[in-house]
């Protein structure tokens, strides 16, 4: 019998509805990662995720919890947010008219770091909602300096 590739680690946990959920997030993320061998760059992980989370607490209903999915993958990893909007968030699959955000606002990047940063993003409807999600490759273990002989 052929050997069978283990399913991927993969971590699934409410959120309250507040910023309090960010810190917690980026926590799991970088907890999630510390687990792989060859893992994303985490300071990457932690950023994207704190924009997801940040952008599920401020622009949806805040009666319910949020969640976070993260799923290891053999050739990275996967972030996704829930929410109960079904509304696709503006901008995250590519850049709409007038979308750069203007560079005197404090707010606004989110979904251009995001989209620019990751591998891959989008976002899908839920059963309660919708997830938004990026992925992230694996970085390559760097070699030191080669002695000279």
């Amino acid at each position: 019998m052929p050997p069978v590739d283990p399913a991927p680690a993969s971590w699934r946990i409410e959120l309250p509805h507040t910023t309090a959920a960010v810190p917690i997030a980026r926590a799991l993320v970088r907890t999630a990662l510390s687990d792989i061998d060859l893992p994303p760059d985490c300071d990457t992980a932690e950023l994207l995720t704190a924009e997801l989370v940040t952008n599920a607490v401020e622009h949806t209903d805040g009666r319910d919890p949020i969640e976070l999915v993260v799923e290891l993958l053999p050739t990275g990893c996967q972030v996704e947010v829930h929410d109960h909007d079904p509304e696709p968030p503006g901008g995250l699959t590519g850049p709409g008219p007038d979308t750069m955000p203007d560079p005197w606002q404090e707010y606004g990047r989110g979904l251009l770091l995001i989209r620019t940063l990751s591998a891959a993003c989008g976002h899908r409807t839920t059963e309660h909602g919708k997830a938004v999600w990026f992925t992230l490759p694996v970085v390559p273990a760097q070699s030191g300096p080669t002695p000279r002989s």
